[in-house]
Formats: C-alpha cells, sequence, structure tokens
C-alpha cells in the first residue's frame, strides 16, 4: 500500500429537501385545508479514526464527498425523509486543516473518536405549518436550508512512541528491522526511505511503536532534499532517538546539523526528550568505538549509546532507556 500523508478534499452536508403545498381534497369530506408536509433534513457530515488505516492514500483518488439531501414533503402531512449521513473513515493521527492548512479544525488522536464536521440543512416548511385562525389556506411554502460546503486538508501525524531521526544513511532502517517485524527499504545509498515505517518494539514485558522517517540534510528546513515535510510524524512521540553513524569523520558535527534542522523545524521538536545512539559500531571494533563516543561526549557534552543494528550489541539497554521514558510520559500523561 502506497504512503501518503496529505490530501485536499471537498466536502459537503446535504440539503434540506422542500416543504409541499397541498390541500386535502377528498369526496365526502367536509372540511378539506392544507396538508403539506416539511422536507427532510440534508444529511450530516462526519469523521471516524479507524485503527485499519494508516495512509490517506484513497484520499488521493476520491476528494469529494456529499452526504445526501433531504426528501421533498407531501401531501397528507408526509415529512420527507431525511437524507443519509456520510462517515468519511480516517488512520487515527488524522487532523483536519482549513484551506490555510494552519488552523487546526479536529485531531483525531484514539480509536473510535468520531465528530460531526458539517451538519445538513433543515428541511423547509409545507404550508400545513402556516395555517391559522385568520389564514385557513395558506398557500406558503419553503425550500430547504442548503447544507454547508468547504475544502479542507488532511494531514496525517502518525501515532507512535518513538521517533527516528538522523542524517541519511545514519541507520534508521537497519535499526528498525533489527528491533521490530517491519521490512523498510535498505540500501547502501542515502534516502532508501522515502516515507515513514512504522515497527512495534518488545522491551521485556512491554512494548512500544518506534516511527522511521526519510532522513534530514543541512537546509532541510529550506526544502533540502526530502525537507522536513515528514517530521510532523514524530511530533506526538514522547522521546526521539537520534541514530549518528560513528564510521563518519565527525559524528558531532553530523549530530548538530539534525539538531539546527530540529530547532529551525519548531512546534518543541527540539525540547522533546533524546537518546542518542553510535550506529555501525561493528565496523570499528569495540576500542575505537569507545573512542568516537568519548569524543563525541566532549564535543558535545551528551553521552551516547553505543550499538550495532547489524551484531545487535548495545541494543537491549537501550531498547530499555527508550521504554523507560515512554513510560515516564505515559504516567505524567
Amino acid at each position: 500500500m502506497k504512503f501518503l500523508d496529505e490530501a485536499k478534499i471537498y466536502v459537503k452536508s446535504g440539503d434540506g429537501g422542500p416543504g409541499a403545498c397541498s390541500f386535502r381534497r377528498e369526496k365526502f369530506v367536509e372540511f378539506g385545508g392544507p396538508d403539506g408536509g416539511n422536507g427532510g433534513r440534508g444529511g450530516d457530515i462526519l469523521f471516524e479514526a479507524v485503527e485499519d488505516l494508516n495512509t490517506l492514500i484513497d484520499f488521493r483518488y476520491t476528494q469529494h464527498f456529499r452526504a445526501k439531501n433531504g426528501r421533498n414533503g407531501e401531501g397528507r402531512n408526509k415529512s420527507g425523509k431525511g437524507g443519509e449521513n456520510l462517515i468519511i473513515k480516517v488512520p487515527v493521527g488524522t487532523q483536519v486543516l482549513d484551506e490555510d492548512k494552519e488552523t487546526v479544525l479536529a485531531d483525531f488522536t484514539e480509536k473510535g473518536q468520531t465528530m460531526t464536521f458539517l451538519k445538513g440543512g433543515d428541511g423547509g416548511f409545507g404550508n400545513a405549518r402556516y395555517k391559522s385562525s385568520t389564514n385557513q389556506a395558506p398557500r406558503k411554502f419553503t425550500p430547504g436550508w442548503p447544507g454547508e460546503e468547504r475544502g479542507i486538508w488532511l494531514r496525517l501525524k502518525l501515532i507512535a512512541d518513538a521517533g527516528l531521526v538522523g542524517l541519511p544513511n545514519a541507520g534508521k532502517s537497519t535499526f528498525l528491522a533489527a528491533v521490530s517485524a517491519a521490512r523498510p527499504k535498505i540500501a547502501d545509498y542515502p534516502f532508501t526511505t522515502l516515507h515513514p515505517n512504522l515497527g512495534v518494539v518488545r522491551a521485556g514485558e512491554r512494548e512500544f511503536v518506534i516511527a522511521d522517517i526519510p532522513g534530514l540534510i543541512e537546509g532541510a528546513h529550506e526544502g533540502q532534499g526530502l525537507g522536513t515535510r515528514f517530521l510532523g510524524h514524530v511530533e506526538r512521540t514522547a522521546v526521539i532517538l537520534h541514530l549518528v553513524d560513528i564510521t563518519q569523520d565527525n559524528p558531532a558535527q553530523a549530530y548538530a546539523t539534525v539538531r539546527h534542522e530540529l530547532t529551525a523545524y519548531g512546534h518543541d521538536l527540539a525540547e522533546k526528550k533524546e537518546i542518542i545512539a553510535l550506529t555501525k559500531s561493528d565496523a570499528l571494533g569495540p576500542e575505537l568505538s569507545a573512542d568516537q563516543a568519548a569524543a563525541f561526549e566532549k564535543q558535545t557534552g551528551k553521552k551516547p549509546f553505543i550499538i550495532s543494528s547489524v551484531s545487535k550489541d548495545g541494543i537491549d539497554p537501550l531498547l530499555f532507556e527508550l521504554d523507560k521514558i515512554i513510560q515516564g510520559g505515559a504516567e505524567d500523561a
């Protein structure tokens, strides 16, 4: 299934049905009079968050959603049938944005969460409603009220407990494949990952979800590379796992590059709790890896984990530390 995390759609609730202008005319019935019924109410537009979706790809092929209109009123005081509501199912983590792509109109963070987004128009009145002691035969009736209509954006922010960030080829996809059942594309060239991947990770008796997003490069906040488009998928996480390739010339500089992009992106992403892991330690061996880690700590003031996704060295302590922070965040919430 293709991944799509942003889509523009157009939604319209149903129009109300018009009221009827009708008079009762029956043989041998002495008193007739107006008997036009009211029109039916238009259907509403609702959103529902469901668990079995993780992409907005369906909205690439269907952009227009219209609820049913109410039916016309009829004689014999028959009211028109109301239009059926239209329920639009979206993945958990979807935000509904106004056309400016900034104003958040709704945010679906839990399975089963529903919202009536647009209400259908009321039905018009039939002429029976206007009958009075001074107006025994009204011919007045009203059309239905129109429904609401607007264009909106849907933006998906995956629900994950931890988010992977780092430069391209930092080993994020390899790490995700090593600790979960996810099978992201892995290759020895930059930007192998073109869309976010999710993996369920087990740490002891507990499980949590990690999101792997495409790598950042210098200037990402200005649109360089794939830009910061996918950073929204780690906005909801409790902790960021920052992976740095230990085999490069200056790991501290690589770390600083990504931190700068997180700060420039905003949305309090740079303030999130962070764990740093130097990856690919199997390529250097224990002694050289320890030397690199010491130099990294001296330059940044932050102590990193040393891991190898290939040999699984250092993986378990890292996962338990992630779980500890995630559980702490859940308790605070």
